[in-house]
């Protein structure tokens, strides 16, 4: 499927072969080194081949034969103990998963920040006890949020599954970094295998991609090679050498698409926001007039960030009709589908992304629709090679090109990290459980939860909708009493503004549950109810009308 961009700069494929300048950083290659790389085929040399100059390669029984020689004989020592791990996976697997999980235990413990100081000892300094620590553990876990509580619904994740948290406790134990072949060969061949597997969900026929810490960090990503795949001297020479570059978003975007473009240098003032319509979307009208409107005042248009499923109303972007602009301007398309992306293995809900493969880009957070535990983020991009072209500083001590297995699997000079933390496994072993099939049926009910508790609002006296939900997002107002009938003068809905705070307070002290409030535009505060673990059930949505009612009824 052909991108937004036309074919203004050529990554070149061959990941095995680099051209440095004299700061040893990767440069574009000359038109005579190009066809020099395109042909010549890499030879990967066996073992024996290696042999050369005389140099003996070890066998496997000469090497043990060796170790065996000069072993010192250790001391004979008692079985090793795990006491302290023993009962802290009791304690995990009882309060932290068990007791987490069930609806007749808190989701909080709440605990104002200096009555916690005085019940958790958090000064570090001389050694502490086992029985101490254990001790300090069990509270952590008391007054810690259960976010796996099937009624905990206040922001973009939650849940807890058992798969992809055993995958968190072999993630940890490993304690593996993935940027080569060599110290995290499992994990490199279960990246790409993920990463493909993802690929295709979105319709990128031979792209690339790259886990990240976070969606905010992905969407950074894709503002990054987008720069650098329209203007690569960018790498050397710097925002200096390169035009007024701006870029647009929806004015319900995510705020990392501001905080990126504030990062990479381009100033707020090149971040130009398009109208949303009434149910959040962005309208395709407004973005074209605000590109001729930059390219009047000079700046230079590279970049379009469309969103799928947004943070407050969960709207998706027409990321079809975006794609007809971005590409008559030939912009960069970026779709922000951390919250939303998931929807993609729903056949029912996928068309919600309608068009997506025709983007360049795209962010995806398996920790949020999909329930997989923080933080699982990753960001796509359809242009091969291009995530090393742009990030690549060449590391000697650990991109060598000449070690003796296939350094396409060493994926780190993608990253602009060094170390970078497996979050793969997690999202692996919670796939390999479900299958596709399972995944779909989760989706699913996330989306019919959402329908029903809109229905509830809609039917409950004293609880209005705000709009039709997108996504698993429900907003919606909740109207005490005392102001139900009454005329809606400013200062009505300055009441209206204080109900959000005094029900969450309640909530919260009781500990029944967690639903997000906010203001948003001219709209005073408002209710926010996120659906996103994967255990919640229609009779959750019953308890949220029925507790928001008890809770502010006479308020």
């Amino acid at each position: 499927m052909a991108s937004c961009m036309t074919e203004s700069f050529k990554v070149h494929s061959c990941a095995h072969k680099r051209i440095h300048d004299k700061n040893d950083f990767e440069v574009e290659p000359t038109e005579k080194q190009r066809i020099t790389m395109l042909s010549d085929k890499p030879v990967r040399k066996s073992n024996k081949e290696n042999s050369m100059c005389n140099v003996t390669i070890k066998t496997k029984e000469s090497h043990s034969e060796n170790h065996k020689k000069h072993e010192k004989k250790a001391p004979k020592q008692e079985k090793a103990k795990h006491e302290f791990l023993d009962k802290l996976y009791e304690m995990m697997i009882k309060d932290g998963f068990m007791k987490a999980r069930d609806r007749n235990e808190k989701v909080v413990e709440f605990s104002y920040p200096e009555e916690l100081k005085q019940k958790i000892d958090f000064d570090l300094g001389s050694k502490t006890s086992d029985e101490k620590i254990l001790s300090l553990c069990q509270d952590i876990i008391k007054y810690s949020v259960k976010v796996a509580h099937p009624r905990f619904f206040n922001q973009l994740y939650g849940g807890l599954d058992e798969y992809s948290l055993g995958g968190c406790w072999l993630t940890e134990t490993m304690n593996a970094s993935l940027y080569t072949y060599e110290v995290s060969p499992v994990f490199s061949l279960m990246e790409r295998v993920v990463i493909d597997k993802m690929l295709g969900k979105i319709g990128f026929e031979d792209g690339d991609a790259m886990f990240c810490p976070g969606g905010s960090i992905s969407n950074m990503y894709a503002l990054n090679i987008a720069r650098y795949f329209k203007y690569p001297e960018v790498k050397k020479k710097g925002i200096k050498g390169i035009p007024d570059i701006c870029a647009f978003t929806s004015e319900k975007c995510h705020y990392s698409i501001g905080k990126g473009v504030a990062f990479m240098g381009m100033g707020l003032d090149n971040l130009i926001n398009v109208k949303t319509d009434a149910n959040g979307k962005m309208i395709p009208e407004d973005l074209e007039k605000k590109i001729l409107e930059a390219k009047a005042e000079g700046k230079t248009p590279y970049f379009v960030n469309a969103t799928a499923g947004t943070t407050v109303f969960g709207a998706f972007d027409p990321i079809d009709e975006i794609a007809d602009i971005c590409q008559k301007y030939n912009l960069w398309m970026h779709v922000d589908g951390a919250w939303g992306g998931g929807a993609l293995l729903s056949k029912t809900y996928s068309p919600l992304l309608k068009g997506v493969e025709r983007a360049d880009s795209m962010t995806w957070n398996p920790h949020k629709l999909m329930g997989v535990p923080q933080q699982c983020s990753l960001v796509f991009t359809k242009h091969k090679g291009l995530l090393e072209q742009c990030h690549s500083a060449n590391a000697s001590y650990l991109f060598q090109q000449d070690k003796f297995y296939d350094v396409s699997y060493d994926t780190g000079d993608k990253s602009i990290q060094c170390g970078r933390k497996n979050d793969v496994l997690k999202l692996w072993i919670m796939w390999k459980n479900k299958g596709d099939e399972g995944f779909e049926r989760d989706i699913d009910n996330q989306f019919e939860c959402a329908k029903y508790l809109a229905q509830l609002v809609q039917e409950r006296e004293g609880f209005e909708l705000m709009l039709e939900p997108q996504c698993t997002n429900v907003c919606f107002y909740y109207i005490p009493k005392r102001l139900r009938g009454l005329e809606r003068t400013p200062e009505w809905w300055n009441e209206i503004s204080k109900v959000g705070p005094k029900v969450k307070e309640g909530m919260m002290k009781a500990g029944s549950m967690m639903v997000g409030y906010q203001p948003d535009g001219d709209f005073v505060n408002f209710f926010r109810m996120i659906i996103s673990n994967l255990d919640t059930v229609k009779s959750d949505m019953d308890f949220v009308v029925d507790e928001i009612d008890r809770l502010g009824k006479d308020l």
